[in-house]
């Protein structure tokens, strides 16, 4: 037990010394960001996709209460540091459009069916559970392959890109930020079963941390905490790797993508904070000594589901530009008007996927037991 600990503690810092030696400091302190997540989201169990489901089917909110918590900590100390230094950090601000709600509706539908989100992906991937690995790899391919699309997407129409700040200024905007997270807040606990309403001590310390560490990330990159960028970067990389030519696709031709698709990943601070979470989340398996969570056997065709809905996750998440933490999470916290759209369209289909979800997800029957 004390070696396989000490084996843990030496994979992750011999990481974080690798990113520190190949590409500075920058790179090693944001594999040290995403390993901190990787830790709170495992360690303390920290979700999102879990939590909007457990409202639903359990009547259970102290989950997404504590989403809010961390997002409005982010935001009482976001909008003053975005506001003072305009140039050097910028917020998670996207445009509202038909195909974005579409996408943020399919993905929340889908992310019950994969059983977690972009976070929620890599932490089951990281945590040794094998549908986890696949959605991990299905969701890479469905988000490589939504940047191939996304500019017909955005032709169908959409809304300049508005935020709080540029509608009623950096003051009032984040009291209305606050404003309407303590709204949504005080509706999750008037629906909530009693008993069920206010986080246990454990997630009022994660939505903390939480917090903490999306601001260090906001700091050290200069932008929100992401997930998606990252997982479809990997995506261009590997069909690179394997022959396809993009450049002739608009996305990557773009010159900020295109300087990443021909650099190492540990030049974008994305792919880092990814890495970090996925070593973070071995990590505390590890430690543990167990497997992952959500380790019961399925039948082979509701794995085949699961790398479906995963591909159809990453591939909604370029078009509702971000998942629960880069348009929900990191949006709402940075002002976004989209990050609210978002929410509400994603939740709304997460509602869809829950009931989806009994139906893809059969787990293997024991033995001498009907399936």
């Amino acid at each position: 037990m004390v070696l396989q600990r000490a084996s843990v503690v030496l994979v992750a810092l011999g990481f974080i010394g690798f990113a520190f030696l190949m590409a500075g400091p920058r790179a090693g302190l944001l594999v040290m960001v995403g390993l901190g997540f990787g830790l709170v989201l495992e360690g303390l169990r920290f979700g999102f996709a879990g939590p909007w489901r457990m409202i639903v089917t359990d009547r259970d909110g102290r989950g997404v209460l504590a989403q809010l918590i961390a997002i409005a900590l982010v935001a009482a100390v976001a909008f003053p540091l975005l506001a003072a230094n305009p140039t050097e950090l910028a917020p998670a601000h996207a445009p509202v459009g038909l195909a974005m709600i579409l996408g943020a509706f399919v993905f929340g539908a889908a992310m019950q069916i994969v059983m977690g989100c972009g976070s929620g992906t890599l932490v089951n991937a990281g945590s040794g559970n094998l549908g986890g690995l696949l959605a991990l790899l299905g969701f890479i391919a469905g988000s490589f392959a939504g940047t191939l699309h996304l500019g017909w997407w955005v032709g169908l129409g959409s809304l300049p890109v508005a935020s709080l700040q540029g509608l009623f200024g950096a003051n009032l905007g984040l009291v209305l930020t606050l404003a309407g997270l303590g709204l949504v807040g005080a509706l999750t606990i008037f629906y909530a079963a009693p008993g069920k309403r206010l986080p246990p001590r454990r997630l009022w310390i994660a939505a903390a941390l939480i917090a903490a560490l999306a601001l260090a990330n906001l700091v050290i990159a200069g932008q929100p905490w992401g997930i998606v960028y990252g997982l479809g970067l990997w995506g261009a990389k590997l069909a690179q790797a394997g022959g396809a030519d993009l450049a002739q696709t608009a996305f990557w031709v773009a010159p900020g993508n295109a300087e990443r698709l021909a650099s190492s990943v540990l030049t974008d601070v994305t792919s880092l904070t990814n890495i970090g979470l996925l070593i973070g989340a071995f990590a505390v398996m590890r430690w543990r000594a167990s497997p992952g969570a959500q380790t019961q056997a399925l039948t082979l065709g509701s794995y085949g589901g699961v790398v479906l809905a995963a591909l159809v996750l990453g591939y909604s998440a370029r078009m509702a530009f971000g998942c629960n933490v880069g348009a929900f999470f990191s949006g709402i916290s940075t002002g976004s008007v989209h990050g609210w759209v978002w929410m509400i369209a994603a939740f709304a289909g997460s509602v869809m996927g829950i009931k989806l979800r009994a139906v893809v997800l059969r787990p293997v029957a024991p033995r001498g037991v009907a399936a």
